[in-house]
């Protein structure tokens, strides 16, 4: 019993040094605070990977009744906004030259008569595919006006003919589930969660025992009656408390501001938040430990910590469209079973009994990397 009172005090000691720290550094504060509270207003308000309000121009060379009618359904759709109508189709060119606009629509002359004749009508459309998944979105959508339009004329020729409408013999009744109005906000917000976990958690403590070695400080501590894991207790024990508290407030401003509310309990989100945050405060422990360099580390961290959360994590960009030498990777990036959580908790209202595989994987990883900080610790005599 001694012996356990005697290394919670040396785990406090070590974790009021590294408060004191924390306080004195005004970048730290900035970087734990402030930064996650921009980042989830920046994510939340300013990316989003929907595609509406498409800027449209309309070279209407017919002038008739029909072109003017289809022109203004276009603008009334939620997908495209017509924001200007040059006379010709240079005009129409500069107007995607200079990227004002990412859709053009040529109606030729004498579109409205062979509509009344009940003959083909052909249209241009030209579309900016500077962006390719913009670029086919914007088609799909093209697509699918265009499908409504000639629903619309095949039943007024119908009508006029005087036979009934007729339907297609394929109907597809499409229900959407997890994330009904398909907005990106739904998932990107939440998953700023997991950017802001590796920026404070593991960029921060991928200083801490650098800076003590670069300090002449490491020497010090060496020779007290310290061990090394309770050294590494004391050292992660501010940035897990202070990294909780931003995913607290990550996930009430994402309540208030946004109206995102998780579908799940809380309690599977906080288990999985905890082993999460354990594993990317164990990587930064770990990358410091190894590098003993506050300039290598600060390099170092980004390139394993934000940028695979980001680009390697399902949350951006699907793993399923991503090169097949890059997809193993992945399996090494805790952020993908966070994620995978994040989407299940969120959106999908799963349970431990669905997600038990991604806990699994992300206690394996905290371990890992506490044991490998562990043993490099005590290599260096602590």
């Amino acid at each position: 019993m001694k012996g356990v009172l005697s290394s919670l005090r040396k785990v406090q000691a070590v974790a009021r040094k590294e408060f004191y720290h924390i306080i004195r550094d005004y970048r730290s504060l900035y970087l734990a605070f402030a930064l996650p509270i921009i980042l989830i207003l920046l994510f939340g308000y300013a990316l989003s990977l929907d595609v509406d309000n498409i800027t449209t121009v309309v070279v209407d060379h017919d002038g008739s009744a029909e072109s003017r009618d289809l022109a203004r359904r276009l603008d009334a759709s939620a997908y495209f906004h017509v924001a200007a109508y040059p006379a010709d189709t240079k005009g129409a060119a500069a107007w995607l030259d200079a990227g004002k606009a990412s859709l053009a629509v040529i109606i030729p002359p004498d579109w409205g008569r062979n509509l009344r004749a009940d003959r083909e009508a052909p249209l241009q459309v030209i579309v900016d595919g500077s962006d390719p998944n913009f670029g086919w979105m914007t088609v799909g959508y093209v697509n699918a006006f265009i499908e409504g339009e000639n629903s619309r004329r095949l039943k007024e020729y119908l009508n006029r003919l005087g036979e009934g409408e007729r339907k297609p013999p394929l109907e597809g009744r499409i229900r959407i589930w997890f994330n009904e109005d398909l907005e990106s906000r739904n998932l990107i917000v939440p998953g700023i969660i997991g950017v802001i976990i590796m920026i404070v958690g593991a960029m921060l403590t991928s200083l801490v025992i650098a800076r003590e070695y670069e300090n002449g400080t490491m020497e010090t501590l060496k020779s007290l009656p310290l061990g090394a894991g309770e050294f590494l207790v004391g050292k992660a024990l501010p940035y897990l408390l202070i990294t909780m508290a931003d995913v607290l407030t990550a996930v009430l401003l994402g309540q208030l501001l946004f109206g995102i509310v998780m579908k799940a309990d809380f309690l599977v989100l906080l288990g999985a938040v905890t082993l999460y945050l354990c594993v990317a405060v164990s990587l930064g422990l770990f990358i410091s430990a190894a590098t003993r360099s506050q300039i290598i580390a600060n390099q170092i961290a980004p390139l394993v910590t934000f940028l695979p959360s980001m680009l390697l994590s399902d949350f951006v960009f699907p793993i399923i469209n991503m090169p097949a030498a890059i997809r193993p990777v992945t399996y090494i990036v805790p952020a993908t079973y966070f994620i995978n959580v994040l989407k299940g908790v969120y959106l999908k209202n799963l349970g431990l009994a669905l997600l038990w595989p991604n806990f699994l994987v992300l206690a394996a990883m905290a371990l890992l990397l506490s044991l490998l900080t562990f043993l490099t610790l005590r290599r260096e005599g602590m």
